[in-house]
């Protein structure tokens, strides 16, 4: 399946710690087991004792892919923040479809102001996770899709 072999992971998950239970419960299982992507998980990949930001910058490099599971949580945190900034700094750099983002609940579009590039962003493609169960499978199909382009 990975056809990108310079790349350490397929997806870098950029989440607020308020959100992990979704990530770790959810995202981690189907996306790793179920679809055999390779995640990077700052509470589990990141080098011990390296800055925060060193890392955060690596490891999107080393990643084919950001995915960005937004949140009001995500919203207010500045390092969540910085992982946007460093993604979004990649997509315009090498212009690739770098980022897919997740909506876990809804935001209105003007608390998505500060976030000017993700609004242009959030306007060609984006997923929201579903409120009806039957849903769910259509979902994880579209995803696992979004990270199988190049």
């Amino acid at each position: 399946m990975r056809q990108h072999k310079k790349y350490e992971y397929d997806a870098f998950v950029s989440y607020n710690t308020h959100d992990q239970e979704w990530v770790i419960n959810e995202l981690l299982p189907t996306l790793e087991d179920k679809y055999h992507w390779r995640l990077c998980l700052h509470h589990r990949d990141f080098e011990p004792g390296k800055c925060i930001l060193k890392n955060i910058v690596q490891n999107i490099y080393a990643s084919r892919k950001t995915i960005c599971v937004i949140t009001h949580h995500y919203l207010e945190s500045e390092w969540c923040s910085k992982e946007m900034q460093v993604a979004s700094f990649r997509l315009f750099d090498e212009h690739m479809d770098v980022l897919v983002l997740i909506f876990l609940e809804h935001i209105p579009s003007d608390s998505l102001s500060p976030y000017r590039r993700m609004r242009k962003l959030v306007k060609k493609t984006y997923l929201t996770w579903p409120q009806e169960e039957k849903e769910i499978p259509l979902f994880w199909h579209k995803l696992n899709m979004a990270l199988k382009t190049s």
